[in-house]
Protein backbone atom coordinates (compact mmCIF):
# COMPACT_ATOMS: atom_id res chain seq x y z
CA UNK A 1 0.00 0.00 0.00
CA UNK A 2 1.26 3.62 -0.97
CA UNK A 3 1.65 5.63 2.58
CA UNK A 4 4.09 7.45 4.68
CA UNK A 5 4.01 4.94 8.08
CA UNK A 6 5.09 6.99 11.21
CA UNK A 7 8.78 6.74 11.41
CA UNK A 8 10.20 4.24 14.33
CA UNK A 9 13.54 4.88 16.44
CA UNK A 10 16.50 2.67 16.87
CA UNK A 11 18.85 2.16 19.96
CA UNK A 12 22.45 0.67 19.59
CA UNK A 13 22.14 -3.17 19.22
CA UNK A 14 22.51 -5.37 22.34
CA UNK A 15 24.92 -8.29 22.59
CA UNK A 16 25.39 -10.99 20.04
CA UNK A 17 27.32 -13.58 19.80
CA UNK A 18 25.33 -15.60 17.15
CA UNK A 19 25.11 -13.45 14.34
CA UNK A 20 21.69 -14.35 14.21
CA UNK A 21 19.49 -11.03 14.66
CA UNK A 22 16.67 -11.51 16.98
CA UNK A 23 13.31 -12.05 15.80
CA UNK A 24 10.11 -10.75 17.80
CA UNK A 25 6.98 -11.65 16.03
CA UNK A 26 3.27 -10.98 17.86
CA UNK A 27 0.54 -12.65 16.94
CA UNK A 28 -2.58 -11.07 17.83
CA UNK A 29 -4.56 -13.78 17.31
CA UNK A 30 -8.70 -12.77 16.63
CA UNK A 31 -8.54 -9.88 18.55
CA UNK A 32 -9.16 -6.35 18.23
CA UNK A 33 -11.29 -4.24 16.71
CA UNK A 34 -10.69 -0.56 14.61
CA UNK A 35 -11.05 1.46 17.96
CA UNK A 36 -8.72 -1.08 19.96
CA UNK A 37 -6.44 -0.94 17.59
CA UNK A 38 -6.01 2.51 16.67
CA UNK A 39 -5.73 3.14 21.03
CA UNK A 40 -2.77 -0.14 19.98
CA UNK A 41 -0.84 1.19 17.25
CA UNK A 42 -0.75 4.29 19.10
CA UNK A 43 0.79 3.00 22.34
CA UNK A 44 3.27 0.81 19.89
CA UNK A 45 4.19 4.34 17.80
CA UNK A 46 5.06 5.88 21.45
CA UNK A 47 6.87 2.95 23.32
CA UNK A 48 10.54 4.01 22.33
CA UNK A 49 13.41 2.62 20.31
CA UNK A 50 13.63 -0.84 18.71
CA UNK A 51 17.36 -2.12 19.03
CA UNK A 52 19.12 -2.11 16.24
CA UNK A 53 20.01 -6.24 15.96
CA UNK A 54 16.17 -6.93 16.78
CA UNK A 55 14.03 -7.35 13.53
CA UNK A 56 9.85 -6.37 14.79
CA UNK A 57 6.70 -8.10 13.17
CA UNK A 58 3.15 -8.07 14.18
CA UNK A 59 1.33 -10.63 12.81
CA UNK A 60 -2.55 -9.77 12.75
CA UNK A 61 -6.15 -10.17 11.88
CA UNK A 62 -6.52 -9.83 8.36
CA UNK A 63 -9.40 -6.97 8.11
CA UNK A 64 -6.36 -5.05 10.38
CA UNK A 65 -3.71 -5.64 7.78
CA UNK A 66 -4.84 -2.32 6.10
CA UNK A 67 -4.61 -0.17 9.12
CA UNK A 68 -1.52 -1.51 10.21
CA UNK A 69 0.04 -0.83 7.13
CA UNK A 70 -1.27 2.63 6.93
CA UNK A 71 -0.63 3.82 10.94
CA UNK A 72 1.71 1.57 12.58
CA UNK A 73 5.55 2.98 13.15
CA UNK A 74 7.69 1.93 9.92
CA UNK A 75 10.15 -0.40 12.07
CA UNK A 76 7.84 -3.05 12.85
CA UNK A 77 6.50 -4.65 9.81
CA UNK A 78 3.21 -6.13 9.19
CA UNK A 79 2.62 -9.90 8.31
CA UNK A 80 -0.72 -12.26 9.15
CA UNK A 81 -1.45 -15.60 10.34
CA UNK A 82 -2.47 -17.80 7.69
CA UNK A 83 -2.71 -17.95 4.26
CA UNK A 84 -4.51 -20.23 1.53
CA UNK A 85 -1.79 -23.29 -0.01
CA UNK A 86 -3.31 -21.61 -4.00
CA UNK A 87 -0.50 -19.49 -5.59
CA UNK A 88 -2.65 -17.40 -7.57
CA UNK A 89 -6.19 -16.41 -7.80
CA UNK A 90 -8.91 -18.52 -8.18
CA UNK A 91 -12.52 -19.96 -6.65
CA UNK A 92 -11.68 -20.40 -3.09
CA UNK A 93 -14.29 -18.89 -0.90
CA UNK A 94 -13.35 -17.47 2.44
CA UNK A 95 -9.42 -17.90 1.45
CA UNK A 96 -6.56 -15.15 1.73
CA UNK A 97 -3.68 -15.89 -0.78
CA UNK A 98 0.20 -15.34 -0.34
CA UNK A 99 0.22 -13.26 -3.11
CA UNK A 100 -2.34 -10.81 -1.99
CA UNK A 101 -0.80 -10.98 1.48
CA UNK A 102 2.85 -9.94 -0.80
CA UNK A 103 0.97 -7.29 -2.42
CA UNK A 104 -0.70 -5.39 0.27
CA UNK A 105 2.28 -4.85 2.14
CA UNK A 106 3.10 -7.98 4.19
CA UNK A 107 6.37 -9.39 4.55
CA UNK A 108 6.15 -12.61 7.08
CA UNK A 109 3.15 -15.23 7.71
CA UNK A 110 2.71 -17.63 10.26
CA UNK A 111 2.23 -21.19 9.22
CA UNK A 112 2.06 -24.01 11.35
CA UNK A 113 0.25 -22.40 14.39
CA UNK A 114 -0.97 -25.60 17.58
CA UNK A 115 -4.59 -23.57 16.75
CA UNK A 116 -4.80 -24.49 13.27
CA UNK A 117 -2.81 -27.21 13.29
CA UNK A 118 -5.46 -29.17 16.23
CA UNK A 119 -8.67 -26.69 14.74
CA UNK A 120 -10.81 -25.07 16.55
CA UNK A 121 -14.49 -26.19 15.73
CA UNK A 122 -12.93 -27.63 12.34
CA UNK A 123 -10.96 -29.86 10.92
CA UNK A 124 -7.17 -29.35 12.03
CA UNK A 125 -3.90 -28.87 9.29
CA UNK A 126 -2.44 -31.88 8.79
CA UNK A 127 1.80 -31.81 8.33
CA UNK A 128 1.83 -31.55 4.61
CA UNK A 129 -0.51 -29.14 4.48
CA UNK A 130 1.62 -26.50 6.72
CA UNK A 131 4.51 -27.58 4.37
CA UNK A 132 2.93 -26.89 1.10
CA UNK A 133 1.31 -23.60 2.33
CA UNK A 134 4.78 -22.68 3.12
CA UNK A 135 6.59 -23.57 0.12
CA UNK A 136 4.09 -21.28 -1.35
CA UNK A 137 3.91 -18.79 0.30
CA UNK A 138 8.24 -18.33 0.31
CA UNK A 139 7.33 -18.71 -3.36
CA UNK A 140 5.16 -15.59 -3.53
CA UNK A 141 7.83 -13.66 -1.75
CA UNK A 142 7.02 -13.97 1.89
CA UNK A 143 8.54 -14.75 4.91
CA UNK A 144 7.60 -17.67 7.01
CA UNK A 145 7.01 -18.54 10.95
CA UNK A 146 7.16 -21.77 10.84
CA UNK A 147 5.16 -23.25 14.28
CA UNK A 148 5.46 -26.67 15.87
CA UNK A 149 5.73 -27.85 19.19
CA UNK A 150 4.94 -30.69 21.54
CA UNK A 151 1.20 -31.35 23.40
CA UNK A 152 1.58 -31.75 27.44
CA UNK A 153 1.28 -35.54 27.42
CA UNK A 154 4.08 -35.45 24.40
CA UNK A 155 6.71 -33.69 27.00
CA UNK A 156 5.72 -35.71 29.81
CA UNK A 157 6.12 -38.67 27.84
CA UNK A 158 9.39 -37.93 26.55
CA UNK A 159 9.14 -37.67 23.11
CA UNK A 160 8.96 -33.75 22.11
CA UNK A 161 11.47 -34.10 19.51
CA UNK A 162 10.17 -37.05 17.81
CA UNK A 163 6.84 -34.54 17.43
CA UNK A 164 8.73 -31.83 16.14
CA UNK A 165 10.58 -33.90 13.71
CA UNK A 166 7.39 -35.09 12.60
CA UNK A 167 6.18 -31.54 11.84
CA UNK A 168 9.16 -30.61 9.92
CA UNK A 169 10.45 -33.67 7.75
CA UNK A 170 7.42 -32.71 5.19
CA UNK A 171 9.04 -28.86 4.90
CA UNK A 172 12.96 -30.75 4.69
CA UNK A 173 11.28 -32.84 1.73
CA UNK A 174 9.63 -29.78 -0.10
CA UNK A 175 12.27 -26.88 0.09
CA UNK A 176 15.42 -26.03 -1.57
CA UNK A 177 18.42 -25.33 0.95
CA UNK A 178 18.95 -21.64 -0.26
CA UNK A 179 15.17 -21.41 0.70
CA UNK A 180 15.73 -21.73 4.59
CA UNK A 181 16.99 -18.21 4.61
CA UNK A 182 13.43 -16.76 4.54
CA UNK A 183 12.07 -19.64 6.86
CA UNK A 184 11.97 -18.88 11.04
CA UNK A 185 11.16 -21.49 13.27
CA UNK A 186 8.43 -20.83 16.18
CA UNK A 187 8.61 -23.50 18.85
CA UNK A 188 5.84 -23.42 20.86
CA UNK A 189 5.07 -25.89 23.41
CA UNK A 190 1.20 -26.41 22.99
CA UNK A 191 0.77 -26.74 26.66
CA UNK A 192 2.34 -23.41 27.29
CA UNK A 193 0.71 -21.43 24.88
CA UNK A 194 -2.25 -19.05 26.63
CA UNK A 195 -2.01 -20.86 29.85
CA UNK A 196 0.50 -18.70 31.86
CA UNK A 197 3.02 -21.50 31.84
CA UNK A 198 5.63 -21.18 30.33
CA UNK A 199 9.32 -23.74 29.79
CA UNK A 200 12.18 -22.96 32.32
CA UNK A 201 14.90 -21.34 30.27
CA UNK A 202 17.00 -24.28 30.58
CA UNK A 203 14.22 -26.61 29.41
CA UNK A 204 13.31 -23.91 26.13
CA UNK A 205 17.49 -24.07 25.48
CA UNK A 206 17.55 -27.75 25.32
CA UNK A 207 15.16 -28.16 23.01
CA UNK A 208 16.40 -25.35 20.59
CA UNK A 209 19.59 -26.83 20.25
CA UNK A 210 17.62 -30.55 19.68
CA UNK A 211 16.12 -28.58 17.17
CA UNK A 212 19.14 -27.06 15.68
CA UNK A 213 21.62 -30.39 15.37
CA UNK A 214 18.09 -32.34 13.56
CA UNK A 215 18.28 -29.41 10.87
CA UNK A 216 22.03 -29.76 11.26
CA UNK A 217 21.72 -33.19 10.73
CA UNK A 218 18.79 -33.19 7.90
CA UNK A 219 19.28 -30.10 5.82
CA UNK A 220 23.22 -28.60 6.98
CA UNK A 221 25.01 -27.17 9.30
CA UNK A 222 25.21 -23.79 7.20
CA UNK A 223 21.38 -23.55 7.51
CA UNK A 224 21.00 -24.84 11.05
CA UNK A 225 24.10 -22.14 12.46
CA UNK A 226 21.81 -19.40 10.58
CA UNK A 227 18.26 -20.33 10.81
CA UNK A 228 16.24 -18.88 13.92
CA UNK A 229 14.41 -20.44 16.42
CA UNK A 230 11.88 -18.12 18.05
CA UNK A 231 10.29 -19.46 21.54
CA UNK A 232 6.48 -19.11 22.25
CA UNK A 233 4.86 -20.52 25.05
CA UNK A 234 4.21 -17.69 27.17
CA UNK A 235 6.65 -15.14 26.32
CA UNK A 236 5.76 -11.86 28.37
CA UNK A 237 8.15 -8.93 29.60
CA UNK A 238 8.69 -10.96 32.92
CA UNK A 239 10.30 -14.06 31.13
CA UNK A 240 11.48 -12.52 28.56
CA UNK A 241 15.15 -11.56 29.44
CA UNK A 242 15.77 -15.27 31.01
CA UNK A 243 14.31 -17.01 27.79
CA UNK A 244 16.16 -14.97 25.15
CA UNK A 245 19.88 -15.10 27.44
CA UNK A 246 20.01 -18.74 26.17
CA UNK A 247 22.28 -19.19 23.00
CA UNK A 248 19.78 -21.10 20.81
CA UNK A 249 16.64 -18.81 21.28
CA UNK A 250 16.69 -16.32 18.48
CA UNK A 251 13.76 -14.48 19.46
CA UNK A 252 10.09 -14.92 20.44
CA UNK A 253 5.76 -15.56 18.79
CA UNK A 254 3.94 -13.68 21.17
CA UNK A 255 0.48 -14.02 21.82
CA UNK A 256 -0.97 -11.78 24.50
CA UNK A 257 1.41 -9.72 25.21
CA UNK A 258 1.74 -8.51 21.65
CA UNK A 259 -1.67 -7.20 22.63
CA UNK A 260 0.06 -4.88 25.43
CA UNK A 261 2.75 -2.27 25.79
CA UNK A 262 4.82 -5.25 27.76
CA UNK A 263 5.64 -6.34 23.69
CA UNK A 264 8.25 -3.64 23.95
CA UNK A 265 9.35 -4.93 27.60
CA UNK A 266 10.15 -8.24 25.99
CA UNK A 267 11.59 -6.38 22.50
CA UNK A 268 14.14 -4.83 25.09
CA UNK A 269 14.32 -8.16 26.97
CA UNK A 270 17.45 -9.20 24.54
CA UNK A 271 20.91 -9.30 26.03
CA UNK A 272 22.59 -5.87 26.61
Amino acid sequence: MATTRPKGSSSPAGKDDSGRRYLIGGNWKCNGTVATNTDRIKTFNEAGAIPENVEVVLCVPFIHIPMCLQSLRDDIQVGAQNCSKEPSDGAYTGEVGSHQLKDIGCSWVIIGHSERREGFGMAGEPVDLCATKTKVALDNGLKVMFAIGEKKEERESGVTMEVCAKQLEPLVAILKEEEWADIAIAYEPVWAIGTGLTATPEMAQQTHADIRQWISDKVSPDVANAVRIQYGGSMKGANAKDLLAQPDIDGGLIGGASLKADFFNVINGIPK
